[in-house]
């Protein structure tokens, strides 16, 4: 039935917004956002070619150079925003393969059982206990060439394992459930109920594993980069910082060769993060109305109740002959005040 003109929106069509109107994803996604417009165009409106050298030698901030130059005289700014588009692209890039493979290992080895459950977590351990950046810096170093593409792919074949052993674990609590059950009985092929089943009921954990493993895939290649592991023939906020530190920036007092670079890592970090805090809110209830109140007014008495905690009487005189809260409902102090 067509719902008529001017009406409310139904309960299921206002909570497919919920998400967005959580301030904390709306800023993370907002910042995200940025980022990646500037990824995408940063290094078309450059101002200066960011390899281009000049005769204004390590200066400060100007209306010329916005954050300042480096010992070739290099606009900053113009690196900076050079760099973004291979810290956006290795990090996505990064995440998509962790993701993708946590999902396929995880979910099939939670669903399965057996002899498929016990090899996948034998697999998932191996790689666990693995150190990932140890073993980047061994692949990349013993590479000639280790370009972008090459980093985001070694850091998602190295980063999935946490993941999949959490998708297991919510895996092996929902194949027990009436509705998959159902399915099962049914006679749904075991692919069709993984997808259309389980995965829609696994998406804010797959979400929250993709946030995590981009933060992690962007300080892994800055940290290559910033060591030098990785190539410095391209920019990337982890280049910068590595010819700063050559440089001695901190010594010589130029700090804005490497506080640019190091706040946007920051606010990259935080827009993740909040993303990450919003999608918990989203899944949990209890997260979404905490520090909220409720108020139940009966026969004339309020009553304010706080989310997870003991109801308790407000100021709110009350009449003895209309009492309606059982005393076992009152704290020590209520009780002892009534």
């Amino acid at each position: 039935m067509a719902q008529p003109e001017g009406a409310k929106p139904t309960k299921a069509k206002r909570q497919r917004l919920v998400f967005l109107r959580n301030a904390k994803a709306l800023t993370g996604i907002t910042v995200l956002g940025i980022y990646v417009l500037f990824a995408i165009i940063g290094p078309w409106v450059a101002p200066f070619d960011p390899d281009a050298r000049s005769n204004d030698l390590l200066q400060g901030p100007s209306a010329k150079h916005w954050f300042g130059t480096t010992h070739l005289g290099q606009d900053i700014f113009s690196q900076l925003l050079s760099g973004t588009r291979s810290v956006v692209y290795v990090g996505f890039l990064a995440g998509i393969i962790a993701t993708t493979l946590s999902v396929l290992i995880g979910v099939t080895a939670g669903y399965l059982g057996g002899k498929a459950d016990d090899t996948l977590s034998v697999l998932t351990n191996v790689v666990l206990v693995i150190p990932a950046i140890p073993l980047m810096i061994i692949i990349t170093s013993a590479l000639s060439s280790a370009n972008d593409t090459l980093i985001a792919v070694i850091i998602g074949l190295t980063s999935w394992s946490w993941n999949a052993r959490v998708l297991r674990a919510q895996t092996l609590s929902l194949r027990r459930r009436d509705f998959v059950e159902a399915s099962r009985a049914t006679g749904e092929k075991t692919w069709r109920i993984i997808i259309f089943e389980l995965l829609p009921n696994l998406t804010a954990v797959i979400a929250s594993g993709f946030i995590g493993t981009v933060v992690f895939a962007v300080l892994s290649e800055i940290t290559l980069a910033f060591i030098g592991i990785a190539s410095t023939s391209g920019w990337n906020w982890g280049t910068i910082l590595f010819w700063a530190q050559i440089q001695q920036a901190l010594g010589q007092g130029a700090w804005w060769w490497f506080v640019p670079a190091g706040l946007a890592i920051a606010f990259l970090g935080t827009a993740l993060s909040l993303i990450n805090f919003g999608i918990d809110e989203f899944v949990s209830p209890r997260l979404r109305s905490a520090g909220k109140t409720k108020i139940k007014t009966n026969a004339g008495h309020t009553v304010r109740m706080r989310i997870g905690f003991t109801p308790v009487l407000s100021n709110t005189p009350e009449p003895r002959t209309h009492a309606t809260i059982h005393p076992d409902v009152l704290t020590p102090v209520a009780r002892e005040a009534k």
